[in-house]
């Protein structure tokens, strides 16, 4: 019980510091929405509630239980994914506070990253024989943008809104999720751009190997997680490869799909919004593309 209400009261500041902290669309309405907080709040949780209708529509005439399904962890494993998971979410919740105190604008783009990773990850191709579907993770772009830490809590949020209104996943395998999607794919993307960058390499490669790297590694990581908890008393490497390789079909080209987004996304703000990405710490003032 007592573990039941931890997570509930985590749930809980997930949802109320960032679900609804969308920020308007138009990008140079980004940082000036000090000038009217109430206007720009108002704004962005209609946006977000637009973009789960949307969402909805387009994925309820199949069921497939995207990311991992419900049910298909044993308790222990699953328990031990969750015990995983909440260090980083606590401490992304912790981040987040931290950050919007210091400045004001920085929790709509925080909400806005929830709704790009929501959207972006709402696409489910089923891989039946692994027991879960691909999809791309956005977790790539929200990485770069916001650092690792946030982006593993407005993945958490992500992940918690399909688990509840769109039967994406399920809630026993939440925490499995998160640490995949979330843990391994922001840190992948994060690091891959930070390194590529250090290396001198340019936005549009860093972005697109980020792209990549934060889409793959969030399937190895599920690849690991499925392998530990269905093996029973088999050997858990045998399994594990046969089902990363039953993702490949079709995370393959998800991932490099996903790399050119990013690298895109990554780009287009550096060429209208330079000033965004020298806030956010992506890019230095006066930094070559």
């Amino acid at each position: 019980m007592k573990i039941q209400n931890s997570i509930f009261n985590i749930t809980k500041k997930i949802i109320s510091q960032t679900a609804f902290a969308v920020i308007p669309a138009c990008p140079e309405s980004f940082f000036d929405f000090q000038k009217d907080s109430r206007r720009a709040l108002l704004a962005g949780m209609t946006m977000f509630r637009y973009l789960l209708v949307i969402a909805i529509c387009f994925t309820s005439s199949d069921a497939y239980a995207m990311h991992i399904s419900e049910g298909i962890l044993p308790f222990n494993w699953a328990a031990l994914w969750f015990a995983v998971a909440i260090p980083f979410v606590a401490f992304g919740l912790y981040r987040l506070k931290k950050l919007s105190n210091a400045d004001i604008s920085f929790k709509p783009l925080v909400g806005l990253m929830a709704a790009i990773v929501f959207v972006i990850s709402c696409m489910p191709i089923p891989v039946p024989t692994a027991g879960t579907c691909s999809h791309p993770a956005g977790t790539g772009i929200s990485g770069i943008l916001v650092g690792p830490t946030i982006s593993i809590l407005v993945t958490a949020v992500a992940l918690l809104i399909q688990a509840l209104f769109l039967a994406h996943g399920g809630l026993s395998t939440w925490g499995a999720d998160i640490v995949s999607m979330g843990v391994a794919g922001s840190f992948a993307g994060y690091l891959t751009f930070r390194g590529l960058r250090a290396l001198k390499a340019n936005l549009w490669i860093a972005g697109f190997m980020a792209g990549i790297l934060a889409d793959w590694a969030t399937y190895t990581t599920t690849s690991i997680e499925l392998a530990s908890g269905i093996r029973g008393d088999s050997p858990f490497m045998p399994l594990f490869w046969k089902i990363l390789i039953a993702f490949i079909p079709t995370q393959l080209p998800l991932g490099i799909l996903e790399g050119a987004m990013t690298a895109g996304m990554v780009v287009l703000l550096y060429k209208k919004r330079p000033d965004l990405l020298v806030k956010m710490g992506v890019v230095r003032t006066g930094e070559a593309l």
